[in-house]
């Protein structure tokens, strides 16, 4: 039965919802860069920051009608969680004793790239990242609760319980579509906190009348003080904030070498490649002096800040394409490297993700380089998923293949740091190349096993028409590779000792791998290999690793204390609930909100795969999914269904087509068809949810607390989104179609409606 009310709506409700929505959604964005930047190695954990922004606003949501005002507090926590997000980098930069350990990186279930350099020194204080995570974990839960108790009140001040859904969707819209501007402009931290500062301060102006005042304006004069040093060249580096990291660039003249730093983890260093850049010449110096001919076109996939593109420009390349996708990265290697590799009309550079280029174009390569392709990011904060995750399939090895022209090698190096990652890659390439690839490990190794540490070594894979340079090693056992290439540039050095002078000469070889794992470990063979559904290359096996269970059950029991203590479960009742019925919990809502949280996940994952794993493909859909929401709330308020049992069938069909069908199919279809048909598959479950989500709200008691359940809800779907690391993305459909159905069975039954939105009005201005 559809709620009625004799509440007279405040004028300002519907002004201060739509701003409380684009608040919270412009402010948790801003959180999770400046935490993912500030924090060290929670850039790895920024799912963490995500689900810390859903508490807060769950709590507040359903502390909606207590008489206890969270708001005034809301910038001092902010503040707080700010300068220590700070401090904690400042500390780990400052106390070389202090080693912050992430999952065991010396064995590790899951690698994570440049944790793993102070974890060697056991004489360094060694400080879990699970400790970490959960301090900040609660530090940036407290600043939402009192954003998400606006909320809640501004949701039970408006009679039109569906209106005020379509306001707080349209708001969060408009702060994605803001934070995406931002984003584009790259903008620093200043301008988001500015902005996020302003709002509140609007939002919580009851709360901050008379002496209070000048405290509360104090408290953002500092917010803005300290986010715009963060901005700042710190000591001999320059600032930059791409829409992924925070860049700092430390540039030595003298040195010829410019080194730059992503959220705190060294990334890459501009060399001049004659004089310091041996990686980079070793295919195209083996190609030669095995008596092939010189690689004219060349794809540079991760080609950063050039120096990759400056090997290939020393040997002849004709033409050129690199493809990098950080902005800023690309931007800074034309400016500052010794090289100057994209001055030259040979070179043609394309911002995109390295395999939504290789679908897309329709050119073929003497040369494809993986030149050390690790993001050190995560592609969303919603998802396990790494920005380079979909290089390294058994679908992208393919694509490479594909992209080849006869005789045509791909060359892939890296510091893959366990021996099981380098027998993976063989065992991926082995399987689309038709034929073993070349291994060699720099310094030179004659083995890898799958239990060796990698760590510190470069490992170079050669694939496709190496048989010239095979053929040379099988009669001339090594070739001699010099720290400054240009020593190779006019000798032949196939054989057992180096002919030139000069430098420091490092033997080269091919190296035999392992591919199955010792008896003493207890391990299957490896016939595990990344796919599209599962990509996780540096995730040794299919299971959640111990390191994540330990932050899921944290997280959890920080969650539930959190709950215990702020939200109205036991006392206050009488003040919350006038109508003496109590509150109870909403399970459909709660359940609801899990579902959509691993609905959005997939959707987030399905597109990435498709058209690229770019921050703007995230932004348009997430801005996508809103849209369908507010489609799904317009057929309600026009079709007025009465009953959710038809959309809960069409939700749990649509979902198990995604389950049924594999996303690899949609990558065969042409062009249009394929978008298409993606929308369909991506947005049809998004629909019918916001359909059931829609009729159930419209008549719904308490809105603000049904809200924060639903809130709450997302929180155990964004914990549950770990299973893809079991289970892969496709699979976790079937986590939410569990959720979906608990949400069927727990929907309230129909009740008398009591009036709403009495009991807590807007406070009024002044």
């Amino acid at each position: 039965m559809t709620n009625t009310t004799q509440t007279i709506e405040h004028p300002s409700a519907r002004g201060d919802l739509f701003l409380a929505s684009f608040t919270l959604l412009f402010f948790e964005l801003a959180c999770i860069r400046w935490f993912g930047s500030m924090v060290i190695f929670l850039t790895f954990f920024t799912n963490l920051v995500l689900l810390a922004c859903f508490l807060g606003m769950s709590i507040g949501c359903l502390a909606a009608r207590s008489k206890r005002d969270f708001a005034r507090h809301t910038l001092t926590l902010a503040l707080t969680a700010m300068v220590l997000g700070w401090a904690t980098l400042i500390a780990y930069n400052q106390f070389q004793n202090l080693n912050v350990d992430v999952g065991g990186q010396q064995s590790p279930q899951q690698i994570f790239f440049g944790t793993e350099y102070r974890a060697s020194d056991p004489s360094k204080v060694a400080v879990p990242i699970e400790v970490i995570a959960g301090f900040f974990f609660v530090l940036i839960a407290l600043p939402f609760i009192g954003l998400g108790q606006r909320l809640g009140r501004a949701l039970d001040a408006i009679p039109d319980r569906l209106s005020a859904y379509s306001i707080d969707i349209a708001g969060s819209l408009s702060g994605i579509v803001a934070f995406g501007l931002a984003s584009y402009f790259q903008t620093p931290p200043v301008v988001w906190f500015g902005i996020s500062t302003l709002c509140i301060l609007y939002l919580t102006r009851d709360s901050w009348q008379g002496a209070r005042r000048v405290f509360t304006l104090a408290v953002a004069a500092v917010i803005f003080f300290t986010s715009f040093m963060a901005g700042l060249p710190q000591g001999d580096e320059d600032t930059f904030w791409s829409p992924y990291y925070k860049i700092n660039l430390n540039r030595d003249e003298k040195a010829k070498q410019n080194t730059i730093t992503t959220n705190n983890i060294g990334h890459q260093t501009m060399v001049s490649v004659a004089e310091d850049g041996p990686a980079y010449c070793l295919p195209h110096l083996l190609q030669r002096d095995s008596g092939g001919k010189p690689f004219e076109d060349v794809l540079i996939i991760g080609a950063g800040s050039g120096n990759d593109v400056q090997g290939a420009r020393l040997f002849g390349a004709k033409h050129i394409d690199g493809v990098e996708i950080d902005p800023v990265i690309r931007r800074l290697g034309k400016m500052y490297h010794p090289n100057r590799p994209y001055d030259d009309p040979r070179v043609t550079v394309h911002q995109d993700d390295g395999r939504s280029y290789l679908k897309r174009t329709t050119k073929k390569y003497d040369l494809i380089v993986y030149a050390l392709v690790d993001s050190l990011v995560l592609h969303s904060s919603y998802t396990s998923l790494r920005l380079e995750s979909y290089l390294f399939t058994q679908e992208a090895m393919n694509d490479i293949k594909a992209r080849l022209k006869p005789g045509g090698m791909f060359a892939m190096y890296n510091y893959f740091r366990q021996g099981w990652v380098v027998a993976r890659l063989k065992a991926m390439t082995t399987k689309s190349f038709g034929q073993e690839p070349l291994v060699m490990s720099l310094p030179f190794k004659k083995d890898i096993q799958q239990t060796d540490s990698q760590s510190g070594a470069i490992t170079f894979f050669l694939c496709g028409n190496t048989q010239n340079i095979k053929s040379a090693f099988a009669t001339q056992e090594k070739f001699w590779l010099n720290t400054a290439p240009k020593y190779n540039f006019n000798v032949n050095e196939f054989g057992a000792a180096p002919r030139g002078s000069g430098g420091e000469w490092l033997p080269i070889a091919p190296a035999t791998v392992g591919t199955s794992w010792p008896a003493s470990e207890g391990r299957p063979p490896l016939d595990y290999l990344p796919h599209d559904n599962w990509p996780f290359l540096y995730l040794r096996e299919a299971l959640i690793p111990d390191l994540n269970l330990r932050g899921m059950a944290l997280l959890g029991a920080l969650s539930l204390i959190l709950l215990a203590v702020f939200a109205p479960w036991k006392k206050g009742l009488d003040d919350i609930a006038p109508n003496k019925a109590g509150y109870k919990f909403n399970g459909q809502m709660f359940f609801l909100g899990a579902g959509f949280m691993l609905l959005e996940t997939k959707s987030v994952v399905h597109m990435a795969l498709l058209f690229g794993s770019t921050w703007t493909v995230n932004s348009i859909v997430f801005a996508a999914v809103l849209i369908m929401i507010l489609l799904a709330n317009l057929f309600v308020h026009v079709v007025k269904p009465t009953r959710t049992a038809p959309y809960y069938a069409l939700l749990i069909a649509t979902l198990l087509i995604g389950i049924l069908v594999p996303m690899n199919v949609f990558l065969a279809l042409p062009g249009s068809a394929k978008i298409l048909t993606s929308c369909l598959i991506t947005f049809a479950p998004i629909f019918f949810a916001g359909i059931v989500f829609a009729t159930s709200f419209r008549d719904s008691r308490q809105p603000g607390l049904d809200f924060g359940c639903n809130i709450a809800g997302v929180m155990l779907g964004g914990l549950c989104e770990n299973f893809s690391l079991m289970l892969g993305f496709s699979n976790l459909l079937g986590v939410a179609i569990a959720f979906y159905i608990l949400s069927a069975i727990l929907r309230p039954r129909a009740v008398e409606a009591a009036p709403i939105g009495a009991a807590v009005p807007l406070p009024a201005e002044g």
